[in-house]
């Protein structure tokens, strides 16, 4: 492996270009996506930083019917749930908005912080344990990343019940669960977030940096 510094002026741009264009996708094709295409991207999970080392991330497949229709059901009655928390128009929009591609997505994984290993020995963890939390999202940050790069979309689904989901898939005791997550390829390709073009919120413009 070459070692070097500074990336040339194309490399950083095309990289720039390709955090532009990660979305999150909620509408997929029904096209398969190739083993080889989906473990290429799962190996950028490993690649991630972690705290102390301790490479907290597991990865459930959800593959068959009945596990599948348990994550959908789940996401339905937190969906209907969530929607009872608005009213008005913005009731209407809330109702408007997809905001899973479970149906539709050939590809679905629950990807998980085992908060209980004994990998890095603890360093980093014991004043701030949220840190392994943290240390996932960063690993799935660069799956997302590896997956936009060979054309493919990944949704991250939030509106469940995770104990009810845990239970659902049978997880290991100590999981917590960081997301679930629909992967393929994506109906259209945008360089805007579906929620702001559907008028849900707009994104800031400039970035809240302050000075202490």
């Amino acid at each position: 492996m070459e070692l070097r510094g500074a990336f040339p002026e194309e490399f950083r741009s095309q990289l720039d270009l390709l955090m532009r264009l990660r979305r999150d996708v909620r509408r997929f094709r029904s096209d398969p996506v190739e083993e080889a295409v989906l473990q290429r991207c799962l190996s950028a999970i490993p690649l991630a930083p972690s705290v102390g080392l301790s490479e907290p991330w597991r990865i459930l497949r959800v593959e068959s019917e009945t596990a599948r229709a348990a994550a959908l059901k789940n996401f339905e009655q937190a969906n209907a749930e969530a929607l009872s928390g608005y009213s008005g128009e913005r009731a209407e929009r809330y109702a408007g908005l997809k905001l899973s591609g479970m149906r539709d997505a050939p590809v679905q994984l629950a990807v998980y912080c085992d908060d209980e290993t004994v990998q890095g020995h603890g360093l980093g963890a014991a004043t701030m344990p949220e840190m392994r939390r943290y240390s996932v999202v960063t690993a799935i940050t660069l799956f997302w990343l590896a997956l936009r790069a060979e054309g493919l979309g990944l949704g991250w689904v939030s509106v469940l019940d995770p104990q009810q989901l845990n239970r659902d898939l049978n997880a290991p005791d100590g999981w917590q669960l960081i997301g679930y997550f629909c992967i393929g390829y994506p109906e259209r390709l945008s360089d805007t977030p579906e929620l702001e073009e559907q008028g849900w919120e707009s994104r800031v413009a400039d970035l809240p940096l302050e000075t202490r």
